[in-house]
């Protein structure tokens, strides 16, 4: 998966539309094989990051679960220190 699409399941405050719609373009993005689509091609690209982020608010809307949401903050210290462990920083 394209490292820069982060999970947005759980999370309290839940996701923004902004972070949503971030995700769907990395997605459009990476599926596509380009970051600025041609100007033939932008109306295509558009049509899909906007029907991607809809999918992704709706499968956000519907998740269930009964684990306590997660804090960003407590979640970005474990990444950095997993980056760290795996890069040797």
């Amino acid at each position: 998966m394209c490292r820069n699409i982060r999970v947005l399941h759980n999370f309290e405050p839940p996701a923004t539309s902004d972070e949503v719609q971030a995700a769907a373009l990395q997605y459009v993005r990476k599926v596509s094989g380009s970051a600025k689509p041609s100007a033939a091609n932008q109306a295509a690209f558009d049509k899909a990051v906007a029907a991607v982020a809809a999918a992704t608010q709706e499968l956000l809307d519907a998740l269930v679960t009964t684990a306590p949401p997660k804090d960003r903050e407590v979640e970005a210290a474990k990444a950095k220190a997993r980056a760290a462990e795996r890069y040797g920083r």
